[in-house]
């Protein structure tokens, strides 16, 4: 699908990687990653470097945004309790949510963690390995006004993409245990952790282009 057309503006806000805006720029989406690094994505001349907060009210016909996990993914509740206390998880929360007040077609991707418990339950959760990547790594979005995401290509996973080696069903004394699937270990930072899966980047923009390109006209 190739758009010839006067196109919607797309914000992927906190992307560095520039997965989803690439995605959507190989459709022709007039689209524009953001966040303070610079760009790893190879097209700075589609990223905006600087706080996102500074374009936010600029007129996005929608905005996809990757807000950071670090006080959020369930990944690190031993340390909720501080970051609790000290506001760190508040502000995390209050900034992943503040996008749904920029836009009537939003989408707020986090795991699986305190922005359920703290803002409201996820609209979603999907998989790398229904979009043809062979990982478990449940992916929550909240969506407003966009459609659920519809698999593309459901394949049998093979890994868990996890940098935790006990990664499974979280067990009375606090001990996770043992997966079924082998671990891929795919990080060692929060910034490798971020990167976002093609398969899913390529849904997004397939199929909410063509979404927003029916309500747009309209």
């Amino acid at each position: 699908m190739k758009i010839k057309r006067n196109n919607p503006r797309i914000l992927i806000a906190c992307e560095e990687s520039q997965a989803v805006t690439i995605a959507f720029r190989k459709i022709g989406i007039e689209a524009y990653s953001c966040d303070i690094e610079e760009c790893s994505g190879g097209h700075p001349e589609w990223h905006i470097k600087g706080d996102v907060l500074s374009i936010i009210n600029d007129g996005w016909d929608a905005i996809i945004a990757f807000p950071p996990c670090d006080h959020l993914s369930v990944a690190g509740a031993p340390y909720w309790k501080q970051k609790q206390k000290d506001g760190r998880q508040q502000q995390a929360v209050n900034f992943a949510k503040m996008f749904f007040e920029y836009s009537d077609y939003v989408c707020v991707e986090n795991p699986v963690g305190a922005l359920t418990k703290s803002w409201k339950k996820w609209d979603q959760i999907i998989n790398p390995f229904q979009f043809g990547e062979p990982y478990k790594k449940r992916t929550c979005l909240w969506l407003k006004g966009l459609p659920l995401l519809q698999s593309t290509n459901i394949i049998e996973p093979k890994y868990h993409y996890t940098s935790n080696s006990t990664r499974g069903g979280l067990l009375k004394d606090g001990t996770r245990r043992k997966s079924k699937l082998p671990i891929r270990r795919a990080w060692d930072s929060s910034k490798e952790r971020s990167k976002f899966f093609p398969g899913i980047a390529k849904a997004m923009a397939e199929q909410w282009s063509e979404f927003l390109f029916k309500k747009l006209r309209r």
